[in-house]
């Protein structure tokens, strides 16, 4: 008998909910230390709790070392299929989201630092309301950020649209110069018609 499958569902108890998610974050931490370590591999891992808890790891000591990496590896790969120039440009657009990354990480690094070891009762005013404003900047950069996506989307999808047209435009040249070469061939045919019958005579 076959070892019977567990169906992975969402588990409803909360300190339950939270004991698996201590112990399944903390292998999932030990499994990417493991694998850098004996792969010789660089890892980065963020998880957020469902309180909104950063845990974080990097076998490269920062995330933004191994983002940049990540975006050499586009800059090179799109060196050589397109060029030179095309890759400067997209080098520096990506260079730019990394920055606006990389700024985001840090304040949610800072907000973690601010609430993650202390209790909200032990807050005090000022520091509610800082927290309150780095989670404001935060929140404005994420739907800046979304916003961002979803144009460049719209854009593909207008090129797209547009080389379609184009496309079709192009077929349908074709499809009339065709039909102008057939009507041509036909009446020269016409034409030569009588030239044969005085021949035949």
């Amino acid at each position: 008998m076959g070892r019977k499958k567990v169906e992975l569902k969402r588990i409803e108890k909360k300190i339950c909910r939270q004991i698996t998610f201590s112990k399944r974050r903390n292998g999932l931490i030990k499994k990417a230390r493991d694998l850098s370590l004996l792969c010789d591999v660089q890892v980065a891992l963020l998880v957020f709790s469902s309180s909104g808890k950063l845990y974080e790891f990097s076998s490269a000591g920062s995330l933004a070392k191994i983002l940049k990496r990540h975006g050499s590896y586009f800059e090179e790969k799109t060196a050589l299929s397109n060029g030179a120039n095309d890759a400067e440009l997209y080098h520096g657009k990506y260079e730019k989201k990394i920055k606006s990354f990389a700024e985001l990480l840090q304040t949610v690094q800072s907000i973690h630092r601010q609430v993650g070891n202390s209790n909200f009762e032990e807050l005090t005013l000022s520091d509610l309301e800082q927290t309150e404003m780095q989670l404001d900047a935060a929140l404005r950069r994420t739907r800046a950020r979304k916003t961002e996506l979803m144009l460049e989307t719209i854009n593909a999808l207008n090129d797209k649209e547009k080389t379609l047209r184009e496309e079709n435009q192009r077929l349908q040249t074709q499809v009339v110069a065709m039909n102008n070469d057939n009507e041509t061939n036909g009446m020269m045919s016409g034409s030569f018609e009588p030239l044969f019958g005085l021949l035949k005579q």
